[in-house]
């Protein structure tokens, strides 16, 4: 195992505000968590690859899940002017995705089989080709945690690292499954 020390001050190092090590016997999958994806708050439910139920069922997030043993949880926290600070949230958001595509690039150097598990659905392509076509680039998508199941503030508080920062605080989470 590479040392996970060293992983998460590489994280650290690409601009994630928190990083730490991710014991995967940790991370449950719930069945209420996707069906807070079928509400399809963010309209994205059974319109691309990444999301449910294109991403497959929780026996086959479990089953790919699985595969590993460790990993590392990485975190982008913003500060808000306020509690409906909408630009700083989308800003947040997106230097979080940044920090997370980049930084995948440079894991899958040395764990080419790691599972990206990010916050957010896959916005690799412009249009997803869900359902018509086979997904682009299998490879490199990447499913939300709730996409999967996981209650996301469970498996932070499991590792040891905080989910709430304070008021005036939004703060995206991602995985990457290693080893």
């Amino acid at each position: 195992m590479t040392d996970l020390k060293e992983i998460t001050a590489m994280a650290k190092e690409a601009g994630f505000s928190q990083a730490a090590y991710l014991d995967c016997r940790t991370i449950e999958l719930k069945p209420e968590v996707r069906q807070m994806c079928e509400a399809n708050a963010c309209r994205m439910y059974g319109r691309c690859w990444s999301c449910p139920p294109g991403c497959g069922s929780l026996e086959e997030c479990r089953e790919r899940i699985g595969r590993y043993q460790y990993g590392i949880l990485v975190q982008t926290t913003g500060r808000l002017e306020d509690e409906l600070d909408g630009e700083t949230m989308m800003e947040t958001e997106a230097l979080h995705k940044e920090h997370f595509y980049s930084f995948e690039r440079l894991l899958r150097q040395r764990y080419p089989h790691m599972l990206a598990v990010g916050a957010g659905c896959c916005t690799k392509c412009k249009t997803c080709t869900y359902p018509d076509a086979p997904c682009r680039f299998p490879e490199e998508a990447f499913s939300s945690m709730e996409a999967y199941g996981m209650l996301v503030t469970q498996i932070c508080q499991a590792n040891g690292l905080e989910y709430y920062y304070g008021p005036c605080t939004i703060t995206y989470t991602s995985c990457y499954l290693l080893g």
